[in-house]
């Protein structure tokens, strides 16, 4: 490419949202082309007018074939797990920079992660996995408890159950079945949702990493604390506070084992977001995914030129040297809020006083939405933002200011068929 030649960024991503829309403000502001590759109809003309590539995530090898076909790109960025398998085929036949095909694909099946994790001696529970036709009442007898039940296909917490013995093991089997059986999570088509992984319940604190891998070295970006227990039945994930108040000592075990945790993956090029524990001391990997950390909780994350995440990822996609990335000193939060019933949503009241606490408030539901709770749902009722001088004050903040929301979500009334 002749010098000072703009350069083209492909993002993979989802339908349309916040993060893809940030994505690309960033590459265009950075004076980079950009051509958007999503999951929307084919059939359709360009329904959201960005002549956005067409591909399927449940066929990655097709899609990514039909993205290389014909064309060329400088830089390739993805955003979420799925999307992360299709970007690393198409890089690999672009000869682009990301994560290698093979490693975004076991980083994405919780099974083939645990494998990596124990081949590299990284210390991981007790666990295995359980055809979900297989009978659970024998199964339940055969595993050590507490133990979690974990879909091997879906992310976050999504269907993930703490079983503490046989009967509620049996209970959570079935419901994660039924859940696999649902048509938007059984068109993905993936061959991961045919088992349910088992694994011993690790105690202790839960932490997030966000970071790049550049060549395979990880740059810490940012360390989050998960200040609420995460012990179960359920896993919601509610308040992420940065910079993270544990000992140095603990931070730098932390990032070490996370290291470990790409080596052992062969994660490359390319942003990761990453869950751990910590008990006692010992750091326990979760996941490294080859992606950034989701849609709207990236606004968290604030750099000290008054860059976006978004940006930092697109730089360094390009090619550009960003380790000296530093976030603002001032401490960050997060509150992802909870769906706590299901039903549908009506209204929220007390925004008004949610915003005189937090520095942003973001009600995401919509009039006339359906919402469950997890382990089904899979989605917030929208998000608080706090910063401040320290990580205490912040995670008080974002505390009170969702205790001042009352949502409104009436029952769903019973489908009576004649």
């Amino acid at each position: 490419m002749a010098a000072g030649a703009r350069k083209h960024l492909l993002i993979v991503a989802t339908t349309t949202g916040y993060q893809l829309k940030m994505f690309r403000e960033a590459a265009l502001r950075l004076g980079a082309e950009v051509s958007l590759a999503t999951d929307r109809c084919h059939v359709l003309d360009d329904p959201w007018g960005d002549h956005a590539i067409p591909v399927r995530f449940d066929a990655p090898e097709q899609s990514a074939a039909a993205l290389a076909q014909g064309r060329s790109f400088d830089a390739i960025v993805a955003i979420g797990d799925r999307p992360a398998h299709v970007a690393a085929l198409a890089a690999q036949r672009l000869n682009v920079p990301f994560h290698r095909a093979q490693a975004a694909a076991a980083a994405i099946n919780k099974f083939a992660t645990r494998e990596c994790f124990r081949k590299a001696g990284l210390p991981v529970p007790e666990y295995s996995r359980i055809h979900v036709d297989e009978d659970s009442k024998a199964a339940a007898n055969q595993v050590a408890y507490p133990c979690v039940l974990k879909p091997l296909g879906l992310s976050t917490s999504r269907g993930v159950i703490r079983a503490n013995g046989p009967q509620e093991f049996i209970a959570a089997f079935a419901r994660i079945r039924k859940l696999l059986k649902i048509p938007s999570i059984a068109r993905m088509k993936d061959p991961a949702l045919d088992y349910i992984q088992v694994e011993r319940f690790l105690p202790g604190s839960e932490f997030a990493l966000e970071g790049l891998v550049t060549e395979g070295q990880l740059q810490m970006l940012a360390l989050f604390d998960k200040p609420d227990p995460l012990d179960g039945p359920y896993f919601q994930e509610t308040i992420y506070v940065s910079p993270s108040r544990q000992p140095l000592s603990v931070q730098e075990a932390i990032r070490n084992t996370a290291q470990r945790a790409v080596t052992a993956l062969g994660l490359h090029q390319g942003p990761v977001h990453a869950e751990m524990r910590v008990d006692g001391g010992r750091v326990w990997m979760l996941e490294v995914a080859p992606r950034p950390i989701g849609g709207l909780c990236a606004k968290a994350l604030v750099f000290e030129n008054g860059a976006p995440l978004e940006e930092i990822i697109v730089r360094h996609a390009l090619g550009e040297d960003v380790s000296d990335a530093r976030r603002r000193t001032e401490a960050a939060g997060v509150m992802m809020i909870p769906v706590r019933s299901a039903g549908v949503y009506k209204t929220v009241r007390g925004v008004d006083d949610a915003e005189a606490i937090a520095d942003e408030v973001i009600v995401t539901a919509k009039e006339g939405q359906r919402v469950l709770p997890l382990p089904e749902g899979n989605t917030y009722m929208g998000f608080l933002f706090a910063y401040g001088e320290t990580a205490l004050s912040v995670e008080e903040r974002l505390r009170r200011a969702h205790n001042a929301l009352q949502f409104e979500i009436s029952e769903m009334l019973p489908v009576v068929r004649r």
